[in-house]
């Protein structure tokens, strides 16, 4: 089993390798998570891991793979690396830098440690002085950065947040004991990456969310040019056409929580065209039409969204969930295809564990498609036959081929499974062709086969109590069968040579087990390990002689 699961993990390995250099993150976190299930003392998995979850920006948890694999195998030299590289990513260049002299003391020759050690240390130091270079934090755009994303604009308000900004603006080495996640989403906004993954959508099943817009707060600057308009500037009493748009939309947000979907159609319509650089009056255009089951009309408007975003640098959020949004109607057009192409699209764009969950349940969906419609059992039973043909002839290779091949395009034949397990027991593979046995009497209780191949099996495994089990339950469907009649005897006899496998046969005897959960009984058994002569005394004693008798049968005990 446990090279089965190494096997396993392998290939769920290079899954993940793909998918990496597909730039698909998640995707690729997903496939080394589920081989690390498969095989946890692995430490190239940990260290495959860590470089996928650093491109996703999830540095911490980057860190921590890195220090398993350096845990694992203290001589990796990419263990070092990961870590060295994550550690850079968060601003603690002095522990980078120490990562990397780690790994350079197991590998001084290793290029990329030397050049992620040159590269921290230059963020130590700064080329050709001796100061630190400037942290993100003391950059005199951190605050516009700040106000400029919703999530980051919404902690200034936040005493606590502002205090440990200006703690960092002060000392930025303060940052690698902060594990405030306002901190790190912080720490994405001013380097122009996302770290985080807030759900930015509904479910599939609710209504589709309207979008707010929150005005950034008021700077002092901002409050005094208020208090005091300039007389030479146009009359500040009337509304722009961008107030009167945000007017237009929240009518429509009202009659869309109504369901009243025509006027709040009509009113965002207004809002487009009082401000048509503005991509959250589309979103919310395309969710009535959701909402309407004009699926079409919100996929065109969801496009019409993203362009419009991506020309006026929207946030990536609201990109994403324009493109979610088309993804899900398509869904709703059973077009799984174009709507994992933009679901796909969606989490490059912002990364939710609403989206990712739908995304590998179409996944999924569509394997199991492919599966089915891949199902032919005329053909199925071609490849069975070629598959018998190269058996006789003693080609076990390529018979294992054809019955591969068979399975897939009829995978509840039960006799296929029955005959790739003879297969198998040819090239010793005994696992592999008692779990096709295992399968194969899933498939068909009633099929005496496989009963049969999975008694001699276990013969081969020398697992006797095991294959007499399986005998028995061949001749329980064919009382007659010579074969099982055989190999019943033939599991009996190796039992019987065997002490240790007739008494866990006997352990599995009800009478047996009533003995000895029998607390007399076992209070005569403790007396007469320790006092031989105790059992003559007790054969006196008809009832216990024999409950005795039968443990002696069974060789549970033996007289000395």
């Amino acid at each position: 089993m446990a090279d089965i699961n190494k096997k396993k993990a392998e290939a769920l390995k290079i899954q993940g390798n793909e998918a990496l250099n597909q730039q698909k993150y998640q995707e690729a976190i997903e496939h080394y998570t589920a081989a690390i299930d498969l095989d946890k003392d692995n430490h190239v998995l940990y260290s495959n891991r860590s470089a996928a979850l650093t491109h996703a920006g999830k540095y911490l948890e980057a860190i921590k793979d890195a220090d398993k694999a350096i845990q694992l195998n203290p001589e990796w030299a990419k263990g070092y690396s990961r870590k060295g590289a994550a550690l850079s990513k968060l601003y603690r260049f002095e522990e980078a830098c120490e990562a990397f002299s780690d790994g350079l003391r197991v590998n001084p020759d290793n290029a990329a440690l030397k050049e992620g050690m040159e590269d921290a240390k230059s963020h130590l130091t700064g080329p050709g002085n001796s100061q630190p270079i400037s942290s993100p934090f003391a950059a005199p755009d951190m605050m516009a950065k700040l106000l400029a994303n919703p999530k980051t604009r919404e902690y200034l308000n936040q005493p606590d947040y502002c205090q440990m900004i200006e703690k960092l603006k002060e000392n930025p080495n303060d940052l690698k004991d902060m594990v405030d996640p306002r901190i790190i989403t912080t720490l994405g906004v001013l380097l122009g990456f996302d770290i985080t993954t807030p759900s930015a959508f509904t479910g599939e099943d609710e209504s589709e969310e309207m979008e707010t817009d929150s005005p950034p707060p008021q700077t002092s600057a901002d409050s005094k040019s208020a208090s005091s308009p300039n007389p030479n500037s146009p009359d500040s009493s009337a509304p722009s056409s961008s107030e009167k748009a945000l007017e237009e939309k929240e009518k429509g947000n009202a009659a869309y929580k109504k369901k009243d979907f025509e006027v709040a159609l009509g009113h965002y319509s207004a809002a487009i065209e009082l401000d048509p650089t503005n991509i959250t009056f589309r979103n919310n255009r395309a969710a009535v039409y959701f909402e309407q089951e004009n699926y079409d009309k919100c996929i065109e408007e969801c496009e019409k969204a993203v362009e419009i975003g991506r020309e006026n640098r929207a946030d990536y959020t609201l990109i994403a969930k324009a493109l979610a949004r088309a993804g899900k109607a398509y869904l709703k057009k059973d077009d799984d295809e174009s709507a994992l192409r933009y679901l796909n699209k969606s989490l490059s764009e912002h990364r939710t564990p609403e989206i990712s969950k739908l995304i590998l349940e179409i996944d999924k969906r569509m394997k199991e498609k492919e599966r089915l419609a891949y199902v032919n059992p005329e053909l199925a039973l071609e490849e069975k036959n070629k598959g018998n043909k190269y058996f006789q002839d003693g080609k076990y290779p390529e018979a294992k081929k054809h019955y591969d091949e068979a399975i897939k395009r009829n995978p509840d034949d039960a006799k296929i499974y029955s005959n790739r397990a003879a297969c198998y027991t040819k090239l010793l593979e005994f696992n592999l062709a008692l779990a096709d046995c295992e399968k194969c009497i899933a498939l068909d209780p009633k099929f005496i086969k496989g009963y049969l191949r999975k008694g001699s099996i276990l013969l081969a495994m020398k697992e006797p109590t095991k294959a007499s089990s399986a005998y028995q339950k061949a001749l329980e469907i064919d009382p007659n069968s010579e074969e099982a009649q055989k190999g019943y005897r033939d599991a009996m006899m190796a039992e019987g040579n065997d002490p240790e496998a007739v008494r866990r046969r006997a352990m599995g005897d009800p009478e047996v087990q009533a003995i000895l959960n029998d607390p007399a009984m076992r209070l005569i058994l403790e007396q007469m390990q320790k006092d031989p002569n105790a059992f003559k005394e007790h054969l006196k004693n008809p009832d216990i002689a024999k409950k005795l008798e039968k443990l002696l049968e069974c060789g549970i005990i033996a007289i000395r």
